[in-house]
């Protein structure tokens, strides 16, 4: 059976104007209405809401999506019982976000296997669900794709979109160190998001042995001058949770 003319019509506009959920559920909602006896405002605003929640979890999952995390992990499959060296309210706190509005920074550092990756991706999921664009890199990946745009000139397009960010996660600093033009490259990077950019950064060094990284002390001290002006640090020194894994994998044998 073919369709009213101004059905087809009204279903062309609302694929034209971009609601795809009032396409979907127009008519639904429109029976709904009529057996409730609603008035017309009333359809509407169902319809609208709908709209608007779609749009807004829509939204959602492409910044999620767009901010490249490894594997997705939230605060809540985080076991801070394990970890009790972490200050637990300070990342409740961290979670509402208020601290990407005053473009203060996060330093998660501590032993190797601790979650302060697990943290960082929980605190990014957070803010891309608080509408934040965000992005997760690992430091090397980040050095490394800088060096390379660097030989082909593109490196100015790369900042562009560093600096379109609310907050940039930056995983893993100390493992690899950095060239000369490497650790240049990272403090560029760093001094172009100071009050603009709020970083997230995790690493298994102490500040004292950041140079061994960078290379110079002078480097070095620039950069931890701009990255812990406004700071937030979460400290992360218990045993790690594939140690213990694995431990009490070998004592069911």
């Amino acid at each position: 059976m073919s369709k009213n003319p101004s059905v087809l019509l009204l279903e062309h506009h609302l694929k034209e104007l971009k609601l795809p959920t009032f396409l979907r559920d127009y008519d639904s909602v429109g029976t709904v209405c009529s057996q409730e006896r609603c008035d017309y405002p009333t359809y509407l605003l169902r319809l609208a809401e709908r709209e608007l929640i779609d749009r807004e979890r829509r939204a959602t999952e492409r910044r999620i999506k767009e901010a490249a995390f490894p594997v997705l992990k939230t605060i809540e499959t985080f076991d801070f019982a394990a970890q009790v060296s972490i200050n637990e309210p300070l990342v409740r706190e961290l979670l509402r976000g208020e601290y990407i509005s005053k473009r203060e920074n996060l330093l998660l550092v501590g032993n190797p296997g601790t979650g302060k990756t697990h943290l960082a991706t929980a605190l990014g999921f957070a803010a891309c669900s608080q509408g934040k664009r965000v992005r997760f890199m690992t430091t090397t990946g980040l050095v490394t794709q800088l060096l390379e745009q660097r030989e082909t000139r593109t490196l100015q397009r790369l900042h562009k979109q560093l600096e379109r960010l609310d907050v940039l996660v930056l995983d893993e600093l100390g493992y690899v160190p950095f060239s000369k033009t490497g650790a240049e490259l990272l403090f560029d990077v760093v001094s172009r998001a100071y009050e603009r950019t709020s970083l997230i950064v995790t690493t298994n060094l102490p500040f004292e042995q950041w140079t061994e990284v960078l290379g110079s002390e002078r480097l070095t001290g620039a950069l931890l001058d701009r990255l812990t002006h406004r700071v937030h640090i979460l400290e992360a020194n218990g045993e790690s949770f594939r140690l213990t894994d694995a431990k009490r994998r070998l004592k069911r044998k």
